[in-house]
């Protein structure tokens, strides 16, 4: 099949193969690629005999066609689905995206031919017309409200918002985060562990000063029975508890 081909500048291979398969009326999705393959070459012989420097896109591109052709008239490959796969089915994605991205350029490039026709009036208005000021007339603006009107409209906006207010959570103070430093508070139960080596329980929480304190104690305390360094007893359901430290033992 014979092409005359008119030389014209495009952007990349893509382009190029874009414009085959317009001029052509092809369905992109189902390109005949020996006739696509021998336009395109006649298109980058045309490129050598002008002298034209032919990039190396072209080039793999150029492959690229050869290869599914060769592809093509081989027996088709099955994925591992049972499907037959199409060797053409990566260029007409690449092709499809290309096309997406060429005509979203044209669609920016005619709305900054608009918005470049696009003229906006500079402000004229008159110098009377910029420095008038509405005259104030105080009177009209009061009307027959006193001092005395006034003050009792201002006394019950007070009201209202005293009304508002919580009479028990107005007097909270500042929700403050108590921080405890797990380390230390461990260093320091081991220290009184040694020193006292048998004491009451009940007797260590009461050192604490905050419930936080207490909480932490407990849960060092816990850790250190699991590690076997203290042993815990208690006679009775609800009696004291002893500790005893295992190393004095």
């Amino acid at each position: 099949m014979s092409l005359e081909v008119k030389l014209q500048v495009f952007e990349g291979p893509l382009d190029l193969l874009l414009h085959l398969i317009d001029k052509n009326q092809i369905d992109i999705y189902d390109i005949p690629i020996a006739t696509i393959t021998e336009q395109y070459m006649e298109y980058i012989n045309a490129m050598q005999r002008d002298d034209m420097e032919v990039t190396s896109e072209f080039l793999v591109m150029a492959a690229t066609l050869i290869d599914i052709k060769c592809k093509m008239l081989l027996p088709k490959e099955v994925n591992e689905e049972g499907e037959e796969e199409d060797p053409r089915a990566e260029l007409v994605e690449k092709l499809l995206e290309y096309k997406m991205y060429k005509y979203m350029a044209y669609e920016l490039k005619d709305r900054q031919m608009d918005a470049g026709l696009s003229w906006f009036r500079e402000k004229n208005i008159p110098k009377e017309v910029k420095e008038y000021e509405m005259p104030l007339d105080l009177s009209n603006l009061i009307g027959d409200a006193t001092l005395n009107k006034l003050n009792e409209i201002f006394q019950d906006l007070l009201r209202r918002q005293e009304d508002k207010v919580d009479p028990i959570r107005s007097k909270f103070g500042n929700i403050e985060k108590e921080e405890v430093d797990m380390d230390a508070k461990t260093l320091y139960i081991r220290a009184y562990i040694r020193e006292h080596s048998r004491f009451s329980f009940r007797q260590l929480l009461e050192k604490q000063h905050s419930k936080t304190e207490i909480i932490v104690t407990f849960l060092v305390m816990l850790e250190e029975m699991k590690l076997g360094e203290i042993e815990i007893e208690q006679e009775d359901t609800f009696g004291d508890i002893i500790i005893t430290s295992r190393k004095a033992s």
